[in-house]
């Protein structure tokens, strides 16, 4: 007698925005934007280009991160929805061509693979969910500011913060939602904070970690992608992709990529 074959779970690939799929923070674009619509002052601005010297140079912090969220809030409040939607289409076409190549090749294996690609950001809703469907990506999840009956914002969130542990909820959430089986599912960051949403799936991956997510990834074996600095391993990536069906566990159990391919 046949048994039905049992249907095969679906596998994501999560991805960080800032410091993973692009170099810097969205949050500058996104404030010289604002900056120029009349939403913040130039004195802000200036706050906003010094606080990304130091993402870049130590990476984000609680402290930092909750700034900017309260930033932002408080400069929308009282502004309609659809300002902001327009500041977001104003530059992220640009913003998207600065995907480095080797998570652009990265993005490529995980489609060719048949997995679906999702963004979890920090970063407001309205800038996430564009810079996914621009970056042809088929989720954007980030953190999203309540709206009044008037489709303006009130400065409030609707939803958890989409950081550390509210990451590791939306990606649970969206497991639920589309059937990932997250033992076999892939996720991206470069720093510690997103720990919670790198453990959350049978395959982590720290891109150009920062000093305590590189201690995390030597200890739990995790591979190590260094992205501009050194170069990358593609095609050993490329294999761990496609298998992840197969034998997700096994696959990434090596570490460190080889020195194979040089990042531009």
């Amino acid at each position: 007698m046949e048994h039905p074959a049992t249907p095969q779970r679906r596998v994501a690939a999560f991805f960080d925005l800032d410091g993973t799929l692009i170099p810097g923070s969205v949050n500058i674009p996104l404030a010289k934007a604002a900056f120029k619509a009349g939403f913040v002052s130039k004195r802000e601005l200036a706050l906003d280009l010094a606080r990304n010297v130091s993402f870049m140079v130590r990476g984000a912090s609680d402290d930092s991160s909750a700034k900017v969220r309260d930033r932002i809030l408080r400069g929308v409040k009282g502004q309609p929805a659809s300002r902001v939607e327009a500041l977001a289409d104003g530059f992220l076409d640009h913003l998207v061509t600065t995907i480095t190549p080797t998570m652009r090749a990265v993005l490529d294996e995980h489609r060719a693979a048949g997995h679906d690609l999702v963004l979890v950001s920090a970063s407001p809703t309205e800038v996430v969910q564009r810079f996914a469907v621009a970056a042809g990506m088929d989720y954007g999840h980030g953190t999203t500011a309540d709206r009044d009956e008037n489709g303006c914002y009130t400065g409030t969130l609707t939803q958890p913060f989409c950081y550390k542990e509210g990451k590791a909820e939306v990606i649970r959430e969206l497991a639920i939602e589309h059937g990932y089986d997250l033992a076999q599912c892939f996720a991206y960051s470069d720093s510690i904070s997103d720990a919670p949403m790198l453990l959350c799936v049978g395959n982590p991956v720290a891109v150009n970690p920062d000093h305590e997510l590189r201690h995390a990834a030597m200890l739990g074996g995790w591979r190590v992608i260094e992205v501009g600095r050194l170069r990358v391993g593609v095609n050993q990536l490329r294999k761990a992709i496609r298998s992840a069906a197969q034998a997700p566990k096994a696959a990434w159990v090596s570490g460190r990529s080889r020195v194979t391919r040089t990042d531009g």
